[in-house]
């Protein structure tokens, strides 16, 4: 964090905005951060083309050794891989990198790719939905979940707004793998998932597309979004035939403080319970659709989730988007679909 102020005041210096944009990254609760390039090169622009090409490199780098870790926890290989659900909003390659992924490391040549480029954070929420569906449609399957956020690579020198030097001292990079079994396993049960939009909102998170690459621009009533998110997540568990403010975990996109703080407010939550989305956020700052497996990353090596404990997974992003699901934690009994994760980030990047 103090790295991040000292950079922006010299960066920026003399803007009138600074002082505000200053104020906001302080409370952003964020500690530390990781990023792929030594913080100098990430403050030079070599160009979009030359970005993309450092995208490809360091996710084909960065990548397989999660998976691999995500695989061994599962107890499974690659050969075992039905789907691979890959995703990321920070980078664009074609094909996608997972027939990459397919040709170097062992996956049947029949495995499916499914790429979600466009949902930003929701997207590690919407990989879990789509894999929970794949599943209860063919329920032997597995399917892997990657998520290759590399935000640092959006950085604009030139764009001083306060919502652009905001997202500056917010978001981090991370690599982060997940296995969805179609049975056995230990991990989240999933029971049930939904999407929802908030109608009339798209243009409030989104990329501008320029010259010089991605250039993030976030309006000022997002962070105001949860108040009417809260009560489509109260009523998938009520449908489920559960209480919101009853469950034994919440795995929540860590978006930023007020995200979780209002969240926790509108549904009646203590805070505490949001606890490991509140570790990812100081940790390492919001990492887009990494952030809901790095929380239940932690949930995992917490090790506190009896069998049966109930809980929800929600990821929020562009749209405005909320992808949900909620069901029980199970250890090593079969269930519909159930989650095992990876150490999320791995090895963290630095």
């Amino acid at each position: 964090m103090e790295e991040t102020l000292e950079f922006a005041e010299r960066v920026h210096a003399g803007k009138p905005q600074l002082p505000l944009a200053l104020r906001l990254i302080r409370n952003t609760g964020v500690r530390k951060r990781h990023i792929v390039q030594p913080i100098e090169q990430t403050l030079r622009h070599p160009g979009f083309e030359e970005r993309n090409r450092i995208y490809e490199r360091e996710s084909k780098k960065r990548c397989p050794g999660v998976i691999e870790e995500a695989l061994t926890n599962a107890g499974l290989v690659a050969h075992d891989i039905d789907v691979i659900i890959y995703v990321s909003c920070t980078g664009f390659l074609m094909p996608s990198l997972t027939a990459w992924l397919i040709n170097t490391m062992g996956f049947r040549s029949d495995t499916r790719q499914i790429p979600i480029a466009q949902l930003g954070c929701a997207a590690g929420g919407a990989a879990i939905n789509r894999a929970h569906d794949f599943c209860m449609a063919y329920p032997e399957s597995n399917v892997l979940i990657v998520s290759c956020e590399l935000c640092s690579l959006c950085y604009q020198p030139g764009d001083d707004g306060v919502g652009s030097l905001l997202s500056d001292g917010l978001f981090g990079d991370a690599v982060a793998a997940a296995v969805v079994r179609g049975s056995g396993g230990t991990g989240m049960a999933l029971e049930r998932n939904a999407s929802y939009l908030i109608p009339n909102t798209e243009e409030w998170i989104s990329y501008a597309v320029r010259a010089t690459g991605f250039h993030f621009q976030l309006d000022r009533r997002v962070p105001g979004t949860m108040e009417p998110l809260a009560p489509v997540l109260r009523e998938l568990a009520t449908d489920h035939g559960w209480d919101i403010r009853n469950l034994d975990f919440y795995i929540i996109h860590a978006g930023g403080p007020r995200i979780l703080d209002d969240l926790s407010k509108f549904l009646g939550v203590d805070r505490s319970m949001f606890r490991y989305s509140w570790t990812t956020l100081s940790e390492y700052g919001n990492i887009a659709s990494a952030v809901v497996l790095d929380a239940l990353r932690r949930l995992f090596e917490d090790d506190a989730a009896a069998p049966g404990a109930t809980g929800i997974v929600a990821g929020f992003g562009p749209g405005i988007t909320a992808e949900m699901a909620v069901g029980r934690w199970t250890a090593g009994l079969p269930a519909a679909a159930e989650l095992d994760l990876a150490h999320a980030v791995g090895n963290p990047i630095s």
